[in-house]
């Protein structure tokens, strides 16, 4: 099996007849100043080792070797091997609660960081699992669907802050409804969601989503961040000092609570377990043993071809042929001359 891998740089060999044409003007109008400059008669005298044989040779080399280069940018692959690699894992959609309570530092660098870096060290750990991530205030959106891209993973979840989710609020029902219809149908893989989250739920019926979810058969697991006490949220300015913490219309400032009893009751009703994240310990490695515990499915099978780079192909060649044309003088052979003389 043979492919080019970048195939876009094909598109360079437009240029080729460009070259050439310039190349013969080039050509052409030197001859014609010669003619201009002097009689055809007295080019024997005034040039007599010129060649006009050569210097076109030394053109048409020229055009190969640029042909040659543009062969090997585009990289020619030759396919070595391929075989069916079979996908065994679960499904796992991560739902991170981007409100603006998750600024509170009640748990440090914030609530958020620590969520973010923990789904990170989470993904770190997969091995055939798919994860994906949703993210939630006021409403929820798909960060990056299913998949076992972890480095991409890694660097979407990276892009995630507060103002990922222009809607204020915390609507948890949304996002896991949101979650359950971004799992593919046909896959027959066990789901699970792990909800991150400082419980605050403004809207949405928890009680028709998870009854759906049961339905499904997709486990619900939740790590509640913060404090039950409560804590300020901080504002802080486009060059990230900060400016304060965030007030009611009547002055007062707001406190943000861990709503501990809503996520114990949310993943006892959705068959799974729920953790307080604390500065110390990670309640996502809990949750990923488990996920490891449930039942592994085969959710795929996919044809993989190895392709081993073939670019030499073109490169030696290029090179050779350059280094031919610096070789080749523009002069005639003195023994061409005498023969001219001669004649």
């Amino acid at each position: 099996m043979f492919r080019f891998a970048h195939i876009e740089y094909l598109n360079l060999l437009y240029l080729i007849p460009v070259l050439a044409v310039l190349i013969w003007y080039a050509n052409t109008r030197q001859v014609k100043l010669m003619n201009r400059f002097a009689n055809k008669a007295l080019h024997k005298v005034l040039s007599p080792f010129r060649s006009t044989t050569k210097l076109w040779t030394k053109s048409v080399l020229t055009l190969m070797t640029v042909t040659l280069l543009i062969f090997a940018l585009a990289n020619p692959q030759v396919g070595a091997k391929i075989e069916e690699v079979k996908q065994v894992g679960i499904d796992v959609f991560i739902i991170l609660d981007v409100s603006l309570s998750m600024t509170a530092e009640d748990i440090k660098p914030s609530r958020l960081e620590k969520a973010k870096f923990e789904i990170s060290k989470l993904i770190n750990r997969l091995r055939g699992d798919r994860i994906g991530l949703i993210v939630f205030s006021g409403n929820a959106y798909v960060q990056f669907p299913l998949t076992t891209d972890y480095a991409a993973a890694n660097l979407f979840l990276s892009a995630v802050d507060v103002s990922s989710v222009p809607q204020p609020g915390t609507a948890i029902g949304p996002a896991l409804q949101l979650a359950m219809s971004s799992f593919p149908e046909e896959s027959q893989a066990k789901r699970a969601m792990v909800v991150i989250t400082d419980g605050e739920d403004h809207e949405g019926d928890l009680n028709a989503v998870i009854q759906d979810a049961n339905e499904k058969e997709i486990a619900i697991y939740a790590i509640g961040l913060g404090s039950p006490s409560g804590v300020p949220i901080p504002l802080y300015s486009a060059s990230g000092q900060q400016k304060g913490y965030k007030k009611d219309r009547q002055g007062n400032v707001v406190l943000t609570k861990l709503d501990e009893t809503t996520l114990q009751e949310l993943t006892r009703q959705g068959n799974g377990s729920y953790y307080r994240a604390t500065n110390s310990s990670d309640e996502l490695e809990k949750i990923y043993n488990d996920l490891s515990r449930i039942e592994e499915t085969e959710y795929g099978a996919t044809r993989v071809t190895e392709y081993e780079d073939r670019y030499y192909w073109f490169l030696i060649p290029a090179f050779l042929i350059l280094l031919s044309e610096t070789l080749i003088s523009s002069r005639k052979s003195r023994f061409f001359v005498k023969l001219e003389n001669r004649q």
